[in-house]
């Protein structure tokens, strides 16, 4: 008997999962990979920085799972608006929600509702070229910036505001973003975070392309180190990131136009101003076992734009148990949520990991679905959701769609650039007709 798998969500974890499948059952299962985009990948597209373009070729892994055997991508199908997961369940032998966790965290303090306060999601799909964020509004006439977090995420935001035009101009990033930066007056960029360097998660790469920007210099306060001694303790990788940064409290130091300041131990309390963000009003902290501590000693920090980098909320959806503390599906240790229902990635873990880690993921919820269903019901459940959306006039694109759209982005790209993308479904569907 054939198997039906549905896997919701088009990026890494959604394709893990089908490479999963497609090693345990080869021809044997059908697997459809439905997103609500009509362009595949996900956050390879959408999420990893645009200057990153080495991380982007894993993409090329996931478009020979979907010329795998009976593998189809269907894009421009929206859970809950074309098609529902009860409707899904009774076509599919297995529906696996591999959703990822696509919603900002608010920040929870007074003023974050103030104009010029964003998401890092948010901003992220700004300068990719995601729809949902092509309109945001990004107002870069202050001379500060301050991005709430310490993880690679803000080491990003940051590194994108401070490179110039012909450092980003071999790659992806949208055109839009590249027209709001051009006039950018952003002299500092301030990366706040509540504990030390030696609780920061960066990662060595990220942290030390920061020493190398033609137009910026990254600056570190002396005090905010640890004793070099109790770097011994920690894993070589983290010892090596924590170098970098020891590097930028070193003096002399370049001077350029814009400074990256790190901002060990602060808490934001509140961002302030008349009719939109002016300023984030910050707390001085120290460290008591291993946690931040406020001091009660107040700072402000001169800023137009706050980029708050603190995690990611998987959308609930009826039906579905969910963990709001975490953020994400309720699920075992296998991914499944009820037989029949599964979740990898993200959509199961929370926001935490690399793209490499949501592989385990997908094979762990085939083992699940195995174990489940030894036997699928037969027919053709592709088929049937078909003709379901066709009764709804959904236009659902297909593999060889998306193989248009990439060959008209390539083609049209910046000199030097790989692509320019389009940024609105409505772009999109027009071109394929």
């Amino acid at each position: 008997m054939t198997l039906n798998i549905a896997i919701i969500g088009a990026g890494p974890a959604g394709y893990y999962t089908a490479e999963a499948a497609l090693k345990h059952w080869g021809g044997a299962a059908k697997i459809d990979i439905i997103d609500r985009l009509p362009t595949p990948y996900g956050l390879i597209r959408a999420g990893v920085a645009p200057d990153h373009q080495s991380i982007k070729a894993v993409a090329k892994r996931y478009e020979a799972t979907n010329l795998g055997a009976g593998v189809r991508f269907l894009g421009n199908v929206m859970l809950g608006r074309d098609v529902s997961i009860d409707e899904l369940l009774k076509l599919y032998d297995a529906v696996v929600l591999s959703v990822g966790a696509p919603h900002d965290k608010a920040l929870g303090i007074p003023g974050d509702d103030l104009p010029g306060v964003v998401g890092s999601g948010a901003f992220v799909g700004w300068y990719n070229g995601h729809p949902d964020f092509a309109d945001l509004p990004v107002d870069l006439s202050h001379h500060g910036v301050a991005i709430i977090g310490n993880g690679n995420v803000a080491i990003d935001c940051a590194r994108i505001l401070a490179k110039t035009p012909a450092e980003l101009a071999t790659t992806d990033i949208a055109g839009h973003t590249l027209e709001v930066l051009a006039g950018s007056a952003v002299t500092d960029i301030h990366i706040v975070g509540r504990r030390g360097p030696h609780q920061a998660s960066f990662t060595t790469k990220e942290a030390g392309e920061l020493g190398h920007l033609d137009r910026a210099v990254p600056v570190v306060r002396p005090g905010d180190l640890p004793p070099l001694e109790d770097d011994a303790a920690l894993e070589p990788g983290h010892r090596k990131m924590v170098g970098h940064i020891r590097s930028f409290a070193v003096e002399p130091r370049p001077v350029k136009p814009v400074t990256i300041h790190f901002e060990f131990f602060r808490r934001p309390v509140a961002v302030e101003g008349e009719g939109r963000a002016q300023r984030l009003i910050v707390e001085t902290t120290r460290l008591e076992g291993g946690q931040a501590v406020g001091t009660g000693e107040l700072h402000a920090i001169p800023c137009g734009l706050v980029i708050a980098c603190i995690g990611y909320r998987t959308a609930t959806i009826p039906g579905v148990p969910y963990d709001a503390g975490r953020g994400r599906f309720v699920s075992d240790d296998a991914g499944r949520i009820f037989p029949g229902l599964y979740a990898s990635g993200w959509a199961r873990r929370g926001p935490s990991g690399t793209i490499g880690t949501n592989r385990p993921d997908g094979f762990s919820v085939v083992e699940a679905i195995a174990a489940d269903v030894p036997a699928g019901k037969g027919g053709d459940a592709g088929a049937a959701l078909d003709a379901l959306l066709a009764s709804r006039s959904v236009r659902a694109t297909h593999f060889g769609d998306w193989q248009a759209l990439d060959k008209h982005e390539v083609g049209r790209a910046r000199p030097g650039a790989p692509r320019e993308k389009f940024v609105t479904v409505a772009e999109m569907l027009g071109l394929l007709g």
